[in-house]
């Protein structure tokens, strides 16, 4: 399930849309320094990875603070850390 969602974001021909945000004028100029160094064509797919860098590390915090929270409510009901670590590892080996 993961496998596909990733490579559903990763796909070059994903619709794109537009964005305004204001940054920094010297934020541009530090992207706009390093996107070639970083083989970049420009500062905006610089900045888009960036981006998408980000979003996916809250998504697996937020992923992994649910999973935790589920892990401790289980526990209060009485579920062995036996039986949690087992459907953890079948989860997690798919």
């Amino acid at each position: 399930m993961k496998s596909d969602a990733l490579k559903k974001q990763l796909k070059r021909d994903r619709p794109m849309t537009t964005v305004t945000i204001q940054m920094p004028e010297n934020i541009i100029e530090e992207l706009k320094r390093i996107a070639p160094a970083l083989g970049f064509v420009g500062y905006q797919p610089l900045a888009r990875t960036y981006i998408g860098q980000g979003l996916r590390s809250g998504l697996e915090r937020l992923e992994n603070n649910t999973v935790t929270l589920l892990i401790e409510s289980l526990k209060r009901r009485g579920v062995g850390d036996d039986v949690i670590q087992e459907s953890l590892s079948e989860v997690v080996g798919r």
